[in-house]
This record gives structure tokens, sequence and C-alpha cells, in this order.
């Protein structure tokens, strides 16, 4: 299946926090849809890989995702290698997307950055044609997606531009609340994370919020960008 837009995370729930409501946004305008979760986040203080598999799933429905797969490198010792680099690629050919978006550049925790540059150096080397992989004894062709754009996660990026997400704070809400064992919940006996405090879990939207603000709309994602954006008219700007 060709895909118009592959999300990559370095852990199940990365891509809900990150762009969940951008991603429902997409798949509700018919575009193909796909995540790739680089890890199975095995080394969480809370639940287990086995419950976050679950999870995963039930996100991806909540959003209306097409596919999504997990790659499973080591969660925390995952590398930004030859070996890694081509599993990646094997994705970006199997799926073919136009865009890809993948973890912040710079985060808290150390997964992410490394996730985002393993990701955006695989997007390029996929285009080189004297890259031989093949999938499910096929070989694949050369294929470089046209942009790669990364979410902001916990620290507060300056994004290079927001997607309006009024309509879909619902749906990214319930998607990232389907991962029931990373976040707050009253009375849990579950140790306490920087992500499950209740003002983790009031940030999604206050942020959102704000972000909308900014562009005089209810609720926005923002992103950053490896390139220079480009319109065909100042139009196109809302």
């Amino acid at each position: 299946m060709k895909l118009d837009i592959l999300a990559f995370g370095a852990h199940p729930d990365d891509v809900e926090l990150g762009c969940g409501g951008t991603l429902a946004k997409e798949a509700a305008l018919g575009k193909k849809v796909g995540i790739i979760d680089l890890t199975r986040g095995e080394l969480g203080t809370r639940g287990t890989a086995e419950i976050r598999d679950g999870e995963a799933k039930a996100g991806a429905d909540a959003l209306g995702i097409d596919v999504r797969e997990n790659l499973n490198m080591r969660d925390g010792f995952f590398v930004n290698d030859e070996k890694h680099q081509l599993e990646v690629i094997k994705m970006i050919r199997k799926y073919r997307p136009e865009i890809v978006i993948c973890n912040a550049v710079d985060d808290r925790h150390i997964d992410h950055g490394k996730g985002s540059k393993l990701v955006s150096d695989a997007c390029f080397l996929s285009g080189l044609i004297k890259i031989e992989t093949d999938y499910e004894g096929q070989i694949q062709q050369a294929w470089r997606p046209k942009i790669v754009y990364h979410y902001i996660q916990w620290k507060n990026i300056e994004p290079d531009f927001v997607v309006d997400i009024s309509g879909f704070i619902e749906k990214k809400t319930a998607a990232i609340m389907a991962y029931s064992s990373q976040f707050y919940k009253p009375g849990s006996d579950e140790p306490e994370t920087p992500i499950a405090t209740k003002n983790f879990l009031e940030s999604i939207h206050y942020r959102a919020q704000d972000l909308g603000r900014l562009i005089g709309t209810d609720y926005a994602e923002g992103f950053t960008t490896e390139r220079y954006l480009a319109v065909n008219s100042l139009g196109d700007l809302i």
C-alpha cells in the first residue's frame, strides 16, 4: 500500500502525542496514513511492552490510521547506524510516502532526538539507488519522501508552522487515552512519571489551545521542518 503520510515514533504514543490531531485530520480528508514505531517502549516505568502493543492498536484505530508497524528496536539503546537505517529504509520503500513525520529534533528523552536523526537520515539514504534492500523476498525500488517534518514533544520548541486541528482534538485525546497504562489515572498504584501527572495530561489541551490561539483557531499542533516551506501564493496561508 502506498501512503501519503508516514509518521514515525521512537515509542508507541509518541505519534499520538506529537501529531495525532494532524493525522486524524488528514485521514478524514481521505489521505492514506501510517505509523511506524521504532521500539515497543519496553523500558517504560509503567505497564509492559505487551500492554503497549494493544494500546498502540487502539490508538491507531482512534485516529483512523490505515497501517501501523513496530520495528522492535531496543528501547533506550537503538542507534543511528547502518543496521537501523536499513530497517527504516525498508519501511520507507515499502510504503513510499510523500511526507514523513518524525520525533522532535531535540527533547527530554534521549530516544526522541536519536529517532529523529535516524529517520531523517534514512529518508535521504532511501533515495539512493545503489543502496539495495529487499522486503519479503522482493527487491525494493529507491524512494525518497518529498519532505520530512518533526513534531514537538516535551520541550516547547518554536514551531516553523502549525496545523489547525480544531474538530479533531477529541480524536487526538481518545488516541492518547488509549494508553491507559502510561498517563494520569487517579488512585493508580503505578509509580508516578513525568507523563503520568495530571499537569501533563492537561497540557495536551492547553498547549494545543495556545497554538490555536496564535493562529486564530481553537486547537493546533506545531511542527519544525528541515527546509524552507513554500506556497504558490500568499492566499495559501490561513
